[in-house]
């Protein structure tokens, strides 16, 4: 190749990297990690990370302990001093195991499943709401309120302090982008809605240790006081992922199904016809086809080979999870939206976008239950949903989502 062409071949690389974290391609970044993967399995990134753009490699390090996700903090907020408090999110074995083992069984499929009847009461209750008028805002009407109070009610947050937790929640969403993308105000409103977060849940935390109640605050609290050492800063810090992981991304979740079927009618016609066989392979193919989270990263611990790569102890990757689902290489026609894919005996890989081995994501169960209520209560009660505009995005690169879904509502 000349010299030219491998200029313009290494400028187009770095156009995508820059093309697939910027605002103004929040809409579609999936143009751009194509790009990417057809650079090659590793590519440069920024703060000496590399991005990791396809499926196999993806994987590889998701699945492999040796890899560690702790250093993620210095890694994407090493440009200032962060304030988010400490969560297992971000660490290792043992400290890992032993925080996520507190508040695992208040996400196990069985525990979930006894919670099908609010998700679907409450699902029931929004749709509804939306049928009332001709035109809504899914986001607001749907999307946000539902994942926001299930997750509330679990914790035991009273019910007239949802606003406050879904204000601090999106703040600190918007503040696990790398640092450099934010702006000066959006740091300066991350380090509000921390101290706003580590001041309300404290309170709350004093409240349950003098009056317990049938909660997961409660329930960690009282695992404190039998001597499972939890810090003031680990019982916040798992509070805290907990809200945004069980709140935030299921927001996406929805909005992005619900978006995918308006855009594919037909898809949302065989839905209709048969939720209970449909149901759950769809809300598969929406985590693969368009997922709430799109990124995280991982540190080296070990000299680690992947993909013909060999990795020092130190060595940083950005593990694209949106655009490994997307990779032709381990999907076919990965561009199509096809609530068919994960019917059992059809062979689809497994989607990354719940993550794989030590981290994979503790709210998985949830998650599916509420976007299942979504698709059975739009499919039994909506005939149609028409976009008015084009989404409206919020500048997120980790957690994307719409800032906007203005839909017209035939009812069934």
């Amino acid at each position: 190749m000349s010299s030219d062409g491998a200029t313009m071949e290494t400028g187009t690389v770095q156009t995508a990297v820059l093309e697939s974290v910027a605002p103004h391609t929040r809409h579609n970044p999936y143009d751009s990690y194509r790009i990417l993967r057809a650079a090659g399995p590793f590519v440069p990134g920024p703060h000496d990370a590399r991005l990791v753009p396809g499926f196999a490699e993806a994987r590889a390090i998701l699945q492999d302990a040796r890899w560690s996700h702790a250093e993620e903090p210095q890694l994407l907020h090493g440009d200032s001093d962060v304030e988010l408090p400490g969560s297992f999110l971000w660490q290792e074995p043992p400290e890992h195991t032993r925080l996520r083992g507190l508040v695992g069984q208040a996400f196990t499929a069985r525990t979930v499943a006894g919670l099908r009847e609010r998700a679907e009461e409450l699902a029931a209750g929004f749709v509804d709401g939306i049928r009332s008028r001709d035109r809504a805002d899914l986001i607001e009407e749907l999307a946000y309120p539902l994942p926001l109070t299930m997750i509330c009610e679990l914790l035991g947050v009273p019910a007239e302090s949802h606003d406050r937790v879904r204000d601090m929640s999106a703040a600190i969403s918007r503040g696990l982008d790398p640092d450099f993308l934010l702006a000066p105000e959006e740091l300066a409103a991350r380090s509000r809605a921390v101290r706003d977060f580590e001041e309300f849940f404290g309170e709350l935390l004093g409240q349950r240790a003098r009056s317990p109640r049938e909660d997961l605050i409660t329930a960690l609290v009282r695992a404190e006081a039998e001597g499972a050492r939890l810090t003031p800063a680990e019982l916040l810090g798992t509070l805290l992922i907990l809200v945004v992981a069980g709140h935030e991304t299921t927001v996406n979740l929805i909005a992005n199904g619900v978006l995918a079927l308006i855009r594919h009618p037909a898809e949302f016609d065989r839905l209709r016809a048969d939720p209970a066989t449909l149901g759950a392979p769809a809300v598969d193919e929406i985590l693969r086809y368009d997922p709430p989270v799109h990124l995280t990263t991982r540190t080296a611990h070990d000299e680690i080979t992947v993909g013909g790569t060999t990795f020092a102890p130190g060595d940083a990757v950005i593990v694209l999870m949106g655009s490994a689902n997307r990779d032709p290489a381990a999907f076919d026609d990965p561009d199509r939206f096809d609530i068919t894919r994960y019917l059992p005996g059809r062979g689809a890989q497994r989607h990354l976008s719940f993550g794989l081995g030590l981290h994979y994501c503790l709210g998985a169960p949830l998650a599916r239950l509420e976007m299942q209520a979504v698709l059975g209560c739009l499919g039994d009660r909506v005939a149609s949903l028409t976009l008015c505009e084009e989404p409206p995005y919020r500048p997120n690169v980790v957690v994307r989502g719409m800032s906007r879904l203005l839909v017209e509502v035939r009812s069934r």
